[in-house]
């Protein structure tokens, strides 16, 4: 792996937020996120912050000297939810080039706290922060020497873009191979976990040169890339390229389908910027234009245009959540409008698979499953306690009464 960012150096003698894992008995319905399962009526053991033994309430026998029990009254237990593509130093106001260009340092990071803060309110125990600027290096590094509480944190560091590509007025451009390589490097140097690029806008961006090096030296260095990709186009060239991961997505033919599905790269849908800025009394709050809420109205009315999304997933491709949070009108504790309109549009069949999408799917994508993702013995206590049944109805996620990280209460 490459060396360490140069913060792994500097010694913490005291983290200034330090919980410490709870020795627990969850009582309560469960959903594992294993297939279909649900417990109604189960129990969850946590130990030094990983989960011992799930099981019915009927199987759980005594509980182990001191270890509480806390009984939920019926509440549901689940997997802490993960958003795997959110901007955490952006604030959901419509104009995001004068923020990225005009936030001072300290204004970013004060942002990236605030909504820290509510991700833990909203269950959310993991985030993959796709960057732009350089901001969520900074972020994690706050987290990991507990200088701020926060969810687990995957980094990109800034967004690599072509010379005045996609968004240039933030992200880390670069011209020719060579800088492309280099701008990787400075990634990796500054402890990325992972590289984004911006493969297209209107048009398609990145030289073949330039697309093979980014690539390649991102897998030289151990690191997934992904790709903000849009049209058909796009897609097929990035993933004929070796990108691990496609951003957003869009139309599709049948050929970019099968390439997704044999090189088994999923998808990482984003809906809520067109669903948030289609409701006229959220988007208003965060100056969201007239011209655009009807534009966006009418985007969400016709599913056709969502066809090409919903046959990858029917073909297999594989379709995991995420929000764009911090884009106009997408706050990051805005999570059930998402998962909804997966379900309404059909890339996730039923409310449970939804739920797949955001928990074991995610940590699937980001190599996590080992660790998280799903309420079984062996896997850290990533959980969240739900007033409510969110494979009924995906709203009750708006009601998350507790949540816990690695068994340490964070809500």
């Amino acid at each position: 792996m490459p060396e360490p960012a140069f913060w792994h150096y500097s010694k913490i003698i005291k983290p200034m937020f330090d919980a410490t894992p709870e020795d627990q008995i969850l009582l309560g319905r469960i959903i594992t996120a294993k297939g279909d399962e649900v417990i109604e009526d189960g129990f969850v053991e946590v130990i030094a912050g990983k989960i011992s033994r799930v099981g019915t309430r009927a199987e759980m026998g005594a509980a182990p000297e001191g270890v509480t029990v806390a009984d939920t009254g019926g509440m549901t237990i689940m997997p802490g939810l993960i958003n795997s593509h959110a901007h955490l130093s952006w604030d959901g106001i419509h104009e995001l080039s004068a923020q990225s260009m005009y936030d001072s340092p300290e204004i970013r990071a004060y942002k990236a706290a605030g909504n820290m803060l509510k991700s833990l309110r909203a269950g959310i125990t993991m985030v993959r922060d796709l960057g732009v600027h350089d901001a969520n290096l900074f972020t994690k590094q706050a987290v990991a020497q507990g200088i701020f509480p926060g969810p687990r944190l995957l980094v990109a560091g800034e967004s690599i873009i072509q010379t005045g590509g996609h968004t240039y007025w933030v992200c880390r451009e670069a011209s020719g191979p060579d800088e492309m390589r280099r701008a990787v490097r400075d990634q990796v140097k500054r402890g990325a976990d992972l590289i984004k690029i911006m493969a297209c806008h209107d048009t398609l961006e990145f030289t073949d040169a330039e697309l093979e090096a980014v690539i390649d030296e991102a897998h030289r260095n151990r690191l997934p890339i992904t790709a903000h990709a849009t049209f058909d186009a796009c897609i097929r060239r990035v993933v004929e390229a070796g990108v691990d991961c496609v951003e957003h997505g869009g139309s599709m033919s049948d050929e970019t389908i099968q390439l997704l599905v044999d090189k088994k790269v999923p998808i990482v849908t984003t809906f809520s910027a067109l669903v948030m800025q289609a409701n006229p009394e959220i988007a208003r709050k965060f100056a969201v234009p007239e011209w655009k809420i009807l534009e966006r109205q009418k985007a969400v009315a016709d599913k056709s245009r969502f066809d090409g999304l919903v046959r990858a997933s029917k073909a297999g491709v594989q379709i995991v959540f995420g929000t764009d949070a911090g884009s106009p009108a997408v706050e990051h504790d805005s999570i059930a409008p998402e998962l909804n309109f997966m379900v309404e549009v059909g890339v996730c069949p039923t409310k449970l698979d939804a739920l797949r999408a955001i928990t074991i799917r995610a940590a699937k994508l980001s190599r996590m499953d080992h660790l998280i993702g799903t309420v079984e013995a062996g896997k850290a206590a990533d959980l969240i306690v739900v007033d409510g049944k969110p494979d009924e109805d995906l709203f009750a996620l708006t009601r998350v009464t507790r949540t816990f990280i690695a068994g340490k209460r964070m809500h």
